[in-house]
């Protein structure tokens, strides 16, 4: 077993206070009805609410993690929601073989991995669209994410390395969650597709956040 293979095991069986969100990214679910239709792919999924969100709205998903653990309790969450097309896969990120221009939709959250973007970026079918979101250092007060700034983003860090990509929205702000906790995060989405004259979704209702 790999070293974060156990350690993120470990962290889901017995640390009561670690618990993750069960509603998907606010862009995602805010951008669901303007993305291209096919198949998604959830990186690091967690208990994988992004990827029985987008299974839930038709989606073919692969969902990546290199936990046991929680994979087997997003596969549980998808069995009590009726959520079916999702393929559970257990891999660590850098072992994980992507493929060239086969996903529609690719979603991540919370996970550090700007040493993968290039993979990602080419794993984007044509027109296909990254949602990335990660925290940030701030200066500000926050009550949630990595203890220090090692897996933080400095300010601008994810949209550089998105710039090959359109950039349909991006904002780096302060969010209150559910239970009133702080965090700063950055939320990025790209399309795989360049040009000086392309098509824009129209903006959003309630797009001054994400």
């Amino acid at each position: 077993m790999t070293d974060d293979r156990q350690r993120w095991n470990e962290k889901y069986s017995t640390d009561d206070e670690f618990e993750l969100p069960e509603e998907p990214i606010p862009a995602l679910a805010r951008w669901i009805d303007t993305l291209p239709e096919g198949r998604g792919l959830d990186v690091a999924t967690g208990t994988g609410r992004n990827a029985r969100y987008l299974a839930s709205h038709g989606y073919d998903v692969d969902a990546v993690d290199v936990s046991d653990e929680a994979l087997d309790r997003a596969a549980a969450a998808a069995e009590r929601e009726g959520v079916e097309g999702v393929t559970w896969i257990r891999s660590d990120i850098d072992d994980f073989a992507f493929e060239r221009s086969t996903y529609d939709v690719i979603t991540v959250s919370f996970f550090a991995a700007l040493d993968h973007l290039p993979d990602l970026k080419e794993a984007l079918s044509p027109g296909g669209v990254l949602i990335y979101e990660h925290h940030l250092r701030s200066t500000d007060p926050i009550d949630l994410g990595p203890s220090t700034d090692r897996h933080r983003y400095r300010s601008n860090d994810l949209l550089r390395a998105c710039l090959d990509l359109t950039i349909l929205d991006y904002r780096e702000r302060m969010r209150t969650d559910d239970e009133g906790r702080t965090l700063a995060v950055a939320t990025l989405i790209g399309r795989n597709s360049t040009g000086g004259r392309q098509s824009y979704p129209p903006e959003l209702d309630g797009s001054g956040g994400a």
